[in-house]
This record gives C-alpha cells, sequence and structure tokens, in this order.
C-alpha cells in the first residue's frame, strides 16, 4: 500500500466514476486528501473509495450518488456536504454530457435541455456556493473542465461547445475577479480523450476517435496546473499548443470545416477522398498563419522550447504538404 500522510484537506469532484474525474480524484487521493465524490452511480463511487482506501489508505470519503442534470442538484451536493461538516479546499467540476447530430434536426430537445442544465447551470451554481466560501477564508482552488472545444465552432456537437465555450469564459472572468485573493480557478482545456464521453454522445465511430489523449495524462497535466494555480491547462504538450494558437488566429469558417471532419464517422470520411482545392488551400493557409502566430509565441522562449516548437510546426507543414498532394491527384484533369 503506497499510503501517504493525509494533507487534511478535503477535494470534491464531480464526475468522478469514470474518465478524467476518476483520474483526478485517484491523483488527489495519492496525495492524502480527504475526497467527496460526486456521481450518479453511487455504487461505482463506493467501489472507487474501496480502492483508494486499500491502495492510498484515504480514509474520509463522502460518497455521493446524485444525478446533476437535475433541478437544484447543486444546492443539494453543497447542502449534504455542509451537513457533515465538511471544509471543500478543492471543487473539481468535471461532470458533462454531450449529444450527437444536426441541431436542426437529429438532437432532442429534452436531451439538449439536460446537457445544458449539466455543463452550465449545475457548474456555475457548485462554482458559487463553494467559491462564497473560499474566498471568506481567503483560501481554495477550483478546476472547471473546459475543453479546446472552448475556443472552436464544433459542428454536429453544436450545444456541447457552446457550453464549453461559457465554461471557458466564466472561469477567465473569475480569474480577473480573484487576482487580490488567496484562491485560484483554473480552466482544464483538453483535447479529444479516451474516456467514455464520445459513446455516451452517440459519436463512437467519428474520426476524432483515432486520435484520442490518454485520460490519466489529461488528468495530471490539469492537477499540477491547478495546484501551481494557473489560469489555464492545455494537456498534450505541443501537439495541443498548436490546435489553441491556430484557434486563436485561424479562419472560423475554415475551423469549422475542419472540426466537422474530425466530428464525422470514419467511414464517411474514407468515402469522402476527393477533397477540394478551396479546402487544402485553406489549411495551407492556416498552418502559414499559425507559424506566425507560433514565432512570435516562442520568440523570448528558451532554446530546446523554440526548437521543439519548429519540430512540430514543420511535422505539420508536412502533413498538410501531402494531403494538398493527395487532393491534386484526386481531383479530375
Amino acid at each position: 500500500m503506497n499510503q501517504k500522510k493525509g494533507t487534511g484537506k478535503t477535494a470534491l469532484i464531480t464526475g468522478a466514476s469514470s474518465g478524467i474525474g476518476q483520474e483526478l480524484a485517484k491523483l488527489f487521493a495519492q496525495d492524502g486528501f480527504n475526497l467527496v465524490l460526486v456521481a450518479r452511480s453511487e455504487e461505482t463511487l463506493h467501489r472507487l473509495s474501496e480502492v483508494f482506501e486499500m491502495n492510498y489508505g484515504t480514509e474520509n470519503v463522502l460518497v455521493i450518488g446524485k444525478d446533476l442534470s437535475e433541478e437544484n442538484a447543486a444546492q443539494d451536493v453543497y447542502d449534504q456536504v455542509k451537513a457533515k461538516g465538511i471544509t471543500v479546499d478543492v471543487l473539481v467540476n468535471d461532470a458533462g454530457v454531450s449529444t450527437y447530430g444536426k441541431f436542426a434536426n437529429e438532437t432532442d430537445w429534452e436531451t439538449e435541455k439536460s446537457l445544458i442544465h449539466l455543463n452550465v447551470l449545475t457548474t456555475t451554481l457548485m462554482t458559487k456556493l463553494f467559491l462564497k466560501d473560499m474566498v471568506a477564508r481567503n483560501e481554495g482552488k477550483i478546476l472547471n473542465l473546459a475543453s479546446l472545444v472552448s475556443i472552436t465552432p464544433f459542428p454536429l456537437q453544436a450545444v456541447y461547445a457552446a457550453t464549453k465555450s461559457y465554461v471557458w469564459n466564466l472561469t477567465q472572468s473569475l480569474v480577473n475577479e480573484l487576482k487580490d485573493t488567496n484562491v485560484t480557478i483554473t480552466a482544464l482545456m483538453p483535447n479529444a480523450t479516451d474516456t467514455d464521453f464520445f459513446n455516451k454522445a452517440g459519436a463512437a465511430d467519428t474520426l476524432a476517435t483515432e486520435i484520442l489523449d490518454d485520460a490519466a495524462m489529461v488528468a495530471k497535466d490539469g492537477y499540477d496546473g491547478l495546484m501551481a494555480g494557473k489560469a489555464k491547462v492545455v494537456p498534450g504538450g505541443m501537439k495541443n499548443k498548436v490546435t489553441e494558437v491556430m484557434a486563436y488566429v485561424a479562419p472560423q469558417q475554415m475551423l469549422a470545416g475542419q472540426m466537422r471532419t474530425l466530428n464525422t464517422p470514419k467511414e464517411q470520411v474514407a468515402q469522402e477522398s476527393k477533397e477540394s482545392a478551396w479546402t487544402i488551400g485553406l489549411s495551407l493557409a492556416a498552418v502559414a498563419v499559425t507559424g506566425i502566430a507560433l514565432a512570435a509565441l516562442y520568440r523570448n522562449a528558451p532554446l530546446a522550447d523554440r526548437l521543439n516548437a519548429q519540430y512540430q510546426y514543420g511535422k505539420a507543414r508536412y502533413k498538410v504538404g501531402k494531403a494538398f498532394d493527395r487532393a491534386k491527384e484526386a481531383l479530375p484533369v
């Protein structure tokens, strides 16, 4: 047993039963935190609690089985925690869902309404309730799960992307409001990650599922950034940093097209082999603009970071160039 002396502090993690939330809960357990675990599956949370006790000596775990998409769910969680006399030192708003399809005629409003309630209303109220206590103590940390699609269009998961844009904006606004306190709030902005997210959304066969990041890696980067008090964390190294920079500088129309392709079933993408020269041209232009942006971003960075950025940018240019060659071969003469 890898038991670590308890910190005396408590972390509350929503969506703790699987994926990034479970990996974050594991990291807190390893570091000796007491835990409040919240998710719909109470049975899964109890099993997780037993694993943490056996592996890390975690003794104080409160399990709350709750569907956070329900009305007043956040208030109920807060009231249960307060009734136990627990002080939440770290809040992790990880719980979130999506739905897949064209907004106009393929998705269901009741499902989307539940999604908005969970991703926006519950996240907001959880943040407000626990943040008020943290500010009163002048101590505490919050991690909100945003996404790289917080800053890009995401056709076929449009409502999900809109909710994550809200989380991103809320978090960065609160970063400023909290700057004169000892309370920090961090936005975690992962790329597509190897969890049950795409399966639950009905998008398990999309192209994005071919390039998934590891959930444990995402959680570790998020955990480290949270503890360091960073305003945002883009996990996954240079690959995802390039994606972030492109989202800031590339035309939105082009980004929407690229994200639509990633969110399209793999078989359909394979069938649409004849890409237009216009689309490829936009991709080449985006890569060029990204190169300029990266050069500015890393102008004063250490040599090793500049060389790594140049290497990753070169790989991106090569891949787009190969795609352009394939497109020219596919186009009619």
